[in-house]
């Protein structure tokens, strides 16, 4: 399309936090950019949320996704909201780089907010700069699409754009904005918002609003707050099961960064497991271990024991008491743990070709993620092999390759063999159904690394391209993109992630 030729830029915003009492958030004003470009469109995800991506790429679409201009009807927010960090409660944090323009409608009725994140310092911003760093956004893009792209609930990419100015970190960086899409921005922070200044009004407009939002069939239940929690636990169960059946380590489980509507949120320190080691931390920050590999279930069963807190005082009228309202908040965070096991235990059937469901399967399935650990095999690449394996044991040997000590794998291999005799299914079919859960690409650490080096270093953004491609499609086999599914070699290995904020 031509300069000549422009397109207006619509976005169709109906915002409706926008219309909470103030105290919800803080109105924003443009804090400009010296010299915005745009890195990317994510043409697919506009035309989803009625947007012309056409118009995205004007000057005019460019200048709104830096911040330097806002769009017909926006009402650019920093959200207030709290949280524990690494256990530590703050009882203020709030956006502080992120605008929230607004929210669109899609044609199904689905809400969504468009929130732009790197755009500059907010009267929550706590001395920070308010700005973000290009690769961590280029990060969060790649991650975050390939977590949608893998069927996990999680906010999305619809822009990037880099800023013609520096920031300062351990080092000086190009500038960046990335515009994110979500369900919503609400966490349980901004519950623990309220809860800490006593504002029960707000705790209940809150949560009044996430019902009508996220859970309308809550708005119909006696219990309406119980209702409300049950959904974000029961939401949580699955999600937390689904990155553990990925191998992906979110690296700040912090309350702040987890959301009301489920979605996987904030893509700061995250990282996939290459091979197998259940206490693998990545993120810089995380000294104690906190959110490693496998403590991820049981940061998450605190965090909404935290979000349960925060209800407590407004459920005391909806439950007849105080007793009766810590009872039923009690009981609700209890069901997180079973809900987790049985989603993961689902997942790791359909991981392994199992159809139906049999005494011992658990045991099955842990023994190989012991054998794993044990023998450092590549999480992803054993799981995907296996499907091969599943149609002919000739695939057998390029499984047993990933092990350090290939006859523990062949002793598990005779059990599984035993266990998918027991089922009515043809090979073909059971290798087909376990490619569809099992992918051959995701966004190793070695790969994203590289694209941010080659965007940060020499503005070359065509390993960012390459990259969002492979993963864009990661239960295809494509010939040619083998590297995209080979482990790094020891001198490429990743040992550390940083946030980059």
């Amino acid at each position: 399309m031509s300069a000549t030729d422009p397109r207006p830029l619509q976005f169709g915003f109906d915002n409706t936090y926008a219309r909470l009492p103030e105290r919800f958030y803080a109105r924003l004003s443009l804090r400009p950019v010296l010299a915005p470009r745009l890195v990317k469109v994510n043409v697919e995800l506009a035309r989803a949320l009625g947007v012309d991506p056409e118009a995205l790429v004007t000057p005019e679409g460019v200048a709104v996704l830096a911040g330097n201009r806002v769009a017909p009807g926006s009402e650019p927010l920093a959200l207030a909201y709290a949280g524990h960090q690494f256990g530590q409660f703050v009882p203020t944090l709030g956006d502080g780089r992120a605008n929230l323009l607004g929210e669109v409608v899609c044609q199904d009725g689905a809400r969504y907010d468009i929130q732009l994140k790197g755009s500059g310092p907010t009267p929550f911003s706590r001395r920070g700069d308010g700005r973000a760093a290009l690769g961590p956004v280029l990060r969060e893009y790649v991650v975050s699409e390939a977590m949608h792209a893998l069927g996990v609930p999680t906010t999305r990419a619809l822009a990037a754009v880099t800023t013609g100015e520096k920031v300062y970190r351990e080092t000086v960086l190009p500038g960046a904005v990335i515009a994110r899409v979500a369900a919503s921005h609400l966490r349980v922070g901004t519950f623990q918002y309220f809860a800490a200044r006593g504002d029960v009004d707000g705790a209940r407009t809150l949560a009044e609003f996430a019902i009508a939002r996220h859970y309308g069939d809550a708005a119909q239940a006696t219990h309406r707050l119980r209702a409300l929690l049950d959904g974000v636990i029961a939401r949580h169960a699955r999600l937390v099961a689904q990155w553990m059946l990925l191998g992906f380590i979110h690296g700040v489980m912090n309350t702040d960064n987890t959301s009301i509507s489920g979605e996987t949120l904030d893509f700061g320190p995250c990282a996939f497991l290459e091979a197998f080691e259940p206490a693998k931390v990545f993120s810089s920050i995380d000294r104690q271990g906190r959110y490693a590999y496998r403590n991820q279930p049981f940061a998450a069963n605190w965090n909404l024991t935290r979000l349960a807190e925060s209800l407590l005082p407004a459920m005391v009228l909806d439950e007849g008491g105080e007793e009766a309202a810590l009872a039923s908040a009690n009981e609700a965070v209890a069901a997180f743990e079973p809900q987790f096991q049985a989603a993961r235990l689902a997942g790791l059937r359909r991981k392994l070709g199992l159809t139906t469901e049999r005494e011992g399967d658990d045991v099955l399935a842990e023994d190989l993620l012991d054998r794993m650990a044990a023998n450092r095999a590549d999480f992803t690449l054993t799981f995907r092999r296996l499907c091969d394996a599943a149609a002919n044991p000739a695939g057998d040997a390029a499984v047993r390759e990933l092990f350090a000590d290939p006859t523990a794998y062949d002793a598990w291999a005779m059990n599984w063999r035993r266990r998918i005799a027991l089922e009515a299914v043809s090979d073909a079919a059971r290798a087909t159904a376990m490619r569809l859960v099992n992918p051959h690409f995701i966004p190793r650490n070695h790969l994203v690394e590289e694209m941010i080096e080659a965007a940060v270093e020499r503005q070359d953004y065509q390993p960012f391209e390459a990259l969002l491609d492979a993963t864009s499609r990661p239960y295809e086999d494509r010939p040619g993109l083998e590297r995209y599914a080979t482990p790094a070699k020891p001198e490429e290995c990743v040992r550390a992630t940083f946030c980059g904020t």
